[in-house]
């Protein structure tokens, strides 16, 4: 099989192959990304910013041939395709137009006479290794803040995403940003750790397994590169009491569903309260029961997408089997279509044991793992324990009880009675296993900033 394809899950046929990058063509992606940097960050930053805020114009000018493409690539319905591209749009147009004003120099108080200074600079060449679950939005969130600060990208995206990739490389190319500011690049693994030992390139940012993740740090580390890692997760959703429980357990479970629960952020564990579990449980399992495999280009009521492919649905199915064989229950779906689809019917797993493997696992797939806990401290304990520390939220009718809870989650992005903010201008990011950095937001614009000392003497 072709390394960079495009691949229809729902059916298993290759639309599309692309040759892998060769050495030479490496060499001379990193060669063009260094000159061109050099061209770019001597450009003003309302130059950058115009060619940054034209770059979310054309996402929404090719708005429906953009979801097209990922629906086609990786399997999700044509709204969530529209959806991402909106965000991706927001994202870019965020830093087009709040970025300047974010990387603007200050003074600081010096006791030395003269004035002292903070700068936001450029620092270079930066590779973005990126998953395939959200193809525009984890570029969109790397590329636009470091555009607009007068950094170069070198973007190597997953393998079945290569359409979308080389399309985004279109759209800034024609948005502006020289030829060579923005490279899409078909690497091998061996090729991305050339790249990140190249003096040239400056940081690299992944997001990915903990497995990716380890390594990718460590040969950053290695060449004492900057790095971004976000790492996924398995957060908590924290249930203390609600005064409408199917309308709580039908927001936990199309938030837990969404994208076919191929999210890093997604609602992974649901931690409810002994009085109401048994209702919360049942509701989750109406809307689980029933559910039919449909077209993603065109999905009907009561059907679900793919999951992106046919080895990321068989290891969901396998996940969900071993816990069972660890002693969970499997409450409703859970069906591993046959053939080359990639179809995993929505699953309610409940009964996990926490000695068991499945406990610490991150079930990357539309399974809802619900735990029943009997008081808010037992909750806060099974919330924390945890390898990873991406997100997690608490629900009460009472806010500052819910607040309490969740002011001592041990994560990046804490929540009450919501699951997961997300906009242009809100943080992203995690601590733990989930890795380290943030994205987006006032945050993410200063991860690969020379915040340089400027210092004038009196």
């Amino acid at each position: 099989m072709a390394k960079y394809r495009v691949q229809n899950p729902a059916t298993g046929e290759i639309v599309e192959t692309f040759d892998s990058a060769t050495d030479a063509d490496i060499e001379a992606a990193v060669a063009s990304a260094d000159a061109v940097y050099r061209e770019w960050r001597e450009k003003s930053v309302q130059e950058r910013a115009a060619v940054v805020k034209r770059a979310a114009e054309i996402f929404e000018e090719r708005k429906d041939e953009l979801a097209r493409i990922i629906a086609t690539e990786m399997g999700k319905s044509i709204a969530e395709s529209i959806d991402e591209v909106e965000f991706a749009r927001d994202i870019i147009e965020y830093y087009a137009v709040h970025g300047p004003s974010l990387i603007t120099d200050y003074e600081i108080p010096s006791t030395i006479p003269g004035k002292a200074y903070v700068e936001h600079r450029p620092i270079g060449v930066l590779l973005g290794v990126m998953p395939w679950n959200f193809p525009y939005y984890q570029v969109a969130r790397f590329a636009a803040p470091n555009l607009l600060l007068g950094n170069t990208i070198l973007l190597k995206h997953a393998d079945i995403c290569a359409r979308s990739s080389l399309t985004v490389q279109e759209i800034f190319e024609e948005a502006g940003v020289p030829v060579g500011g923005y490279q899409n690049v078909f690497a091998s693994h061996g090729q991305i750790a050339s790249m990140i030992a190249d003096p040239r390139v400056q940081g690299v940012s992944l997001t990915g397994s903990e497995r990716a993740g380890a390594i990718i740090g460590a040969q950053a580390g290695e060449h004492l590169k900057k790095c971004v890692l976000e790492l996924g997760g398995i957060d908590p959703m924290v249930v203390l009491d609600s005064d409408d429980v199917a309308a709580t357990a039908a927001e936990a479970w199309n938030f837990r569903v969404y994208n076919g629960g191929q999210v890093c952020n997604s609602n992974k564990r649901l931690i409810v309260m002994d009085d109401i579990y048994d209702e919360f449980v049942a509701e989750l399992k109406k809307l689980a029961e029933g559910l039919v495999p449909g077209d993603q280009l065109n999905l009907a009521e009561g059907e679900f997408a793919p999951l992106s492919t046919r080895v990321a649905a068989e290891t969901v199915h396998a996940q969900v089997q071993k816990a069972v064989s660890e002693g969970a229950t499997l409450e409703a779906g859970g069906v591993l279509s046959d053939g080359p689809a990639a179809y995993y019917s929505p699953a309610v797993l409940t009964g996990v044991p926490r000695d068991s493997e499945s406990y610490g696992e991150e079930i990357f797939g539309p399974v809802a793992t619900v735990y029943r806990v009997s008081s808010d401290e037992e909750a806060l304990e099974l919330a924390n324990d945890c390898a990873l520390g991406l997100g997690g939220s608490v629900f009460s009718t009472d806010e500052a009880r819910a607040a309490r809870v969740a002011s001592r989650l041990e994560v990046g992005m804490s929540h009450v009675n919501t699951i997961a903010a997300e906009a242009a201008e809100i943080p992203f990011g995690g601590v733990k296993r989930s890795g380290f950095g943030r994205e987006m937001g006032p945050l993410g614009i200063g991860e690969f900033a020379n915040k340089r000392l400027f210092f004038v003497a009196a």
